[in-house]
This record gives C-alpha cells, structure tokens and sequence, in this order.
C-alpha cells in the first residue's frame, strides 16, 4: 500500500481500498468446524482474487477480514464496479464437503486522495465504511464519507462520557402523563430518561440508549 501510494501519487492516479468482512462466518465455524471455516476462507480468497487484476492486491488482515487493493484507477466509479462484482461473487454458495454454506460480504471502500492520502488514514476509514456497511443491512459496499468519521468521533465521545454520566448527575427523569380520552382522567405516566450533557446537549435516548 506504502509503495502504490507513492506511485499514485507519481502518476497522478487514484487507488482504492476494499475492507471486507465475510458476513456469518461464525456460524460456518461453529457448524463445520475450524477445518470447514478455513477451507471456506481459501475459496473466498480465490474467488476474490478472481475478480481482481494481476496488479491489484489481495489480503487477509486475520479472522474474516480481507482487503483488497485497487490500483491506477481513473475514477472510483471502477472501485465500485469491482465491489460489485466481489458482492456476487461471494453470494453464491460454497461447497464444504457435502455441505452447502452460504455467506455473504460487507465491503467498506476509501479512495485515494480523496479520502485520506497516508496508508494508516485509508485503512481506518474504508474499516469505518465497512462496519456502516453491515449497520445498513450487510451483503453490500459502501463509499466512506465524512460524515462517517464524525459520526464515529461523536459516538465515541457519546461512550466516553455515559460512564461518568451519572457520578457527574447529568441523567434525568421526565414523567410523560398518559391520558384517557374519554374521561380525561390520569391513566399514570410513562418514565423517560434525558441525558443533559455540557457540551452535546440534551441528548435524547434515541441516542445514548443503543
């Protein structure tokens, strides 16, 4: 990636990274075993590879996770294609043994220089497009956006802070009545938690709560 990076840069091209991970693979594990889920993990990669050019490059980074390099694109329009067809590809069932499993794919993508121009900058945001990826409904590819990023910072932010939340008596309860509408007499009252933070606000738990 280091030495694509400096030819990208050279040639005045674009690269993609491609952070994948293969969707309920656990359960080829703990059904098939280890032997079964890393026999699974050769035929994915050799699938993958498939859908590749001699010059790009496939890897897997541990467990599940691969990445694929693209390299000497001229638009992201290409990276997409090629997710696409990764997408496809790895939705068709695999034989293991007399067994038939069926996986299928989250695919996070980030663009050079679009989106970060250090290996270390691509690698952390196509990971941040790959878990949207899966939050989105896995089987699919998603483009990392900025908002992405953010949305990760105020999260972690959001964490950090609910452990001290209530040493530093920020939570709060708001009694929302229940009203019968024939009568208009008080039925009780539903309880709602409201977390008042110095620097986000009144967060609602529609946040903080997941």
């Amino acid at each position: 990636l280091q030495q694509e990076l400096v030819h990208a840069r050279r040639d005045g091209n674009q690269l993609a990274l491609l952070f994948l991970d293969l969707d309920r693979f656990k359960s080829v594990n703990d059904t098939l075993g280890h032997d079964g889920g890393d026999q699974l993990l050769r035929m994915a990669a050799e699938r993958l590879s498939a859908c590749v050019r001699e010059c790009d490059t496939v890897a897997r980074l541990g467990g599940d996770e691969f990445v694929v390099l693209l390299t000497g694109l001229q638009s992201p329009q290409q990276a997409a294609k090629i997710s696409g067809q990764v997408l496809t590809l790895l939705s068709q069932p695999f034989q293991i043994g007399s067994n038939e499993c069926f996986i299928g794919v989250s695919i996070g993508v980030s663009v050079f220089p679009a989106d970060g121009t250090t290996a270390e900058e691509l690698l952390k945001l196509a990971d941040i497009a790959m878990y949207r990826a899966k939050a989105a409904g896995r089987g699919r590819f998603v483009f990392f956006e900025e908002s992405m990023n953010l949305e990760q910072l105020e999260r972690t932010l959001m964490e950090r802070e609910l452990r001290l939340a209530i040493a530093r008596d920020q939570l709060t309860v708001h009694y929302q009545p229940r009203i019968g509408l024939c009568d208009g007499r008080l039925l009780g009252a539903e309880a709602l938690l409201r977390w008042q933070h110095p620097e986000l606000g009144l967060v609602s738990p529609a946040k903080f709560i997941p």
